[in-house]
């Protein structure tokens, strides 16, 4: 009987230490998905900025300003990882595109304004790839342990599922294309 008990509490201690490493990692990958979002934000709430900056400048191009904010707004209303890469990728290349139009107006490129948002944007997209690293790590790590055995018992016994990974999408992967020929 005092062995059987033993093997109990053996049993319930490690079910309990799994189910505590699962916790922890679904928390530290919420906690990472939370730092992805926080760039985000940053990034979708300095895009109006600089789309005014550059409306100063060049205000007939309407259209590259209307793809840039309807790709943020589709960025801003984007849930979960896998529609938030798909999102970022659509207002990175509407960024892209409103960037290149400043190459058509030297008065934008000098101006100290548009200076400070590209460089505030660059930064940005720094802090959104560590963000991104982190978070997709956490969730690689996360799923191991949901799908390793035994702890894969444990993860389907109390509803532990696989987490999304925040993949780059097309845009993201295509080499980009430098053009020295024309210009100067």
């Amino acid at each position: 009987m005092l062995l059987e008990l033993g093997v109990l509490a053996l049993i319930v201690v490690i079910v309990a230490i799994m189910y505590n490493s699962l916790v922890r990692l679904r928390e530290t990958a919420d906690g990472a998905w939370a730092d992805v979002d926080v760039q985000l934000k940053r990034r979708h709430d300095l895009v109006p900025n600089l789309v005014e900056t550059v409306k100063g400048y060049a205000s007939h191009e309407k259209g590259t300003f209307e793809a840039v904010v309807e790709a943020r707004s589709k960025a801003m209303n984007a849930t979960g990882p896998a529609a938030a890469a798909e999102a970022e990728n659509m207002l990175t290349g509407a960024l892209k595109s409103l960037f290149a139009l400043s190459e058509n107006y030297p008065e934008l490129r000098a101006s100290e304004n548009f200076a400070g948002l590209q460089s505030t944007l660059s930064s940005l997209e720094d802090a959104i790839q560590k963000a991104r690293r982190y978070y997709n790590a956490v969730v690689r790590d996360y799923n191991t342990k949901v799908g390793q055995v035994p702890t894969n018992l444990v993860a389907r016994t109390f509803g532990f599922r696989e987490r999304e990974f925040f993949e780059a999408t097309g845009g993201e992967r295509e080499v980009p294309n430098v053009d020295f020929g024309s210009g100067a």
